[in-house]
């Protein structure tokens, strides 16, 4: 009964006139700024910030939340329609959704990704309402030792996103990592290739580098290859949205196994959707009978990052709201708010303030809904951007990439970290070399070095600290298990094209 009436309380605060209002206008922020490429979350809800120094605290948190999860519906389109990933989350859609718009489906991929982000979504508000006080204190049991862990189980994991062998695939995070060590050491200060730049000391940021290995990479390599006539214009038209019966076939497990590991993900701090998109389809492309299809259109490979996102999305307000532990800065915003109106975060923070708890949860329900009705109608609009001429497209992507790495952190230097990863990136294309992995890496890469230290910080240098807790010794013999596996694969490969 207490859940029904936790409901019932959620609803009614959620269902007002100003926190519907403002639940609309969050969602459609949100949705915009991802359809735009660089902008991100974190830019449009610090614009919006001081307007929450006026509103009562559910509100605000409403209207931010809505920015938040809406901007992952809108990110999904430019990486679909375009191969620029609107947010860095949405970077691993590129990789099937940009394939299925080429081969004139992405009417279809952009309807399946709505409803992937849906249940994801779904998945993730139905764990946050009813396990949020048992997660948190799960949660709370992984330290540095169990991070470092999972980070390497990710890492392994990443040989599987690339289309080549697992080799190829682990030297590209490699690569991702180094570039990821670029800044001031955390611990000691101390710079590191930052080639007395002043502007690397703080390191080289994600959005420039998703934007130029995908974004202008794609443009440089399309110059002269592609026409506005290539495109099908029967794939604009509401029938061409409709899914196959094997579509729908091949999305139902993909959804719910990307919900899950989104949903693992987003309780743990300082990784969330990016790392759970990442792994998620990697995973995906390791259990598929026929990977051969991923990278080239495969619905799987769209459907399981798409719903790790919008899951992690909503179980990343787990740690936050009732730990009081940001997992990133977007969340660290939310907390502000919340502190700025006298409202302590933490585990009192369900009891103390039910109102504004389950005012926020059911407010995911109301948000996912209207995000629903808004992105199918206005997929037709998304889909004729493809049938704009080459010679304006492609210059106009270029000024938004431009304009959208700016906003991020004001930065000029940053545009041009951007045209660098896209030269790189096109070199990795004629070279057939994965450009995925270098992401992952460069997203692990830190997180795992940072953690890595802290334990062996606490174990006063003991490596016996990564086998100590149930939790590592699984993930070890997890890692190992992966590991066999990739080099197994890769031996059968080689037979096989040696017979």
């Amino acid at each position: 009964m207490d859940l029904i009436s936790n409901i019932s309380l959620g609803l009614a605060t959620a269902l007002t006139t100003t926190n519907l209002l403002y639940c609309t206008l969050g969602v459609v922020i949100g949705m915009i700024v991802g359809v735009i490429p660089g902008v991100g979350t974190m830019a449009s809800m610090a614009m919006l910030f001081p307007l929450s120094f006026y509103m009562a605290p559910e509100t605000a948190l409403i209207m931010l939340a809505g920015i938040w999860y809406g901007t992952g519906y809108g990110g999904r389109t430019a990486s679909i329609l375009l191969n620029i990933p609107g947010t860095p989350a949405n970077a691993v859609t590129c990789l099937d959704g940009y394939p299925m718009a080429r081969q004139g489906r992405a009417g279809v991929a952009l309807l399946l990704t709505t409803l992937a982000s849906f249940v994801g979504g779904t998945v993730g508000i139905v764990l946050l309402m009813g396990f949020t006080p048992i997660i948190a204190k799960w949660a709370l049991a992984f330290g540095p030792a169990e991070y470092f862990t999972l980070m390497a189980l990710g890492l392994i994991a990443a040989s599987a996103i690339s289309d080549g062998s697992a080799l190829k695939g682990l030297a590209m995070v490699i690569v991702g990592m180094i570039f990821g060590t670029v800044g001031a050491d955390v611990y000691t200060g101390t710079p590191l290739y930052t080639f007395d730049m002043l502007e690397l000391y703080e390191g080289i940021g994600l959005v420039p580098l998703a934007m130029g290995l995908f974004g202008i990479a794609e443009v440089i390599s399309s110059i002269g290859k592609i026409k506005a006539g290539d495109i099908d214009r029967k794939s604009a038209s509401f029938k061409a949205m409709k899914p196959t019966r094997d579509d729908l076939r091949r999305s139902w497990f993909p959804m719910l196994r990307g919900s899950s590991v989104g949903a693992f993900f987003g309780t743990l701090p300082g990784t969330g959707p990016s790392v759970a998109s990442f792994l998620s389809y990697a995973l995906e492309k390791r259990v598929s009978k026929t990977p051969v299809r991923f990278g080239k259109g495969a619905v799987e490979g769209i459907m399981a990052p798409e719903s790790a996102d919008n899951s992690a999305e909503m179980t990343s307000f787990i740690p936050t709201l009732a730990l009081g532990v940001p997992g990133s800065a977007s969340m660290a915003l939310m907390l502000g708010v919340l502190m700025i109106h006298g409202i302590q975060p933490g585990p009192g923070l369900i009891n103390d303030q039910p109102q504004v708890f389950w005012g926020l949860i059911m407010s995911f329900w109301i948000g996912n809904v209207i995000l629903v009705f808004l992105n199918i109608p206005l997929i037709g609009v998304w889909v004729r951007m493809l049938m704009i001429p080459y010679h304006l497209l492609y210059p106009s992507i270029l000024v938004f990439v431009a304009i959208g790495t700016y906003t991020v952190s004001n930065s000029i230097f940053d545009i041009g970290i951007v045209l660098f990863f896209g030269a790189l990136g096109w070199l990795l294309r004629v070279l057939h070399l994965p450009a995925a992995p270098l992401l992952l890496g460069f997203v692990l890469g830190p997180l795992m070095e940072e953690h890595f230290r802290r334990a062996m910080l606490f174990s006063k240098g003991s490596f016996t600290t990564f086998l100590d807790s149930g939790i590592t010794k699984v993930v070890v013999i997890l890692c190992a298990i992966l590991l066999f596996w990739s080099i197994a694969s890769a031996f059968r490969s080689q037979r096989s094209k040696q017979s």
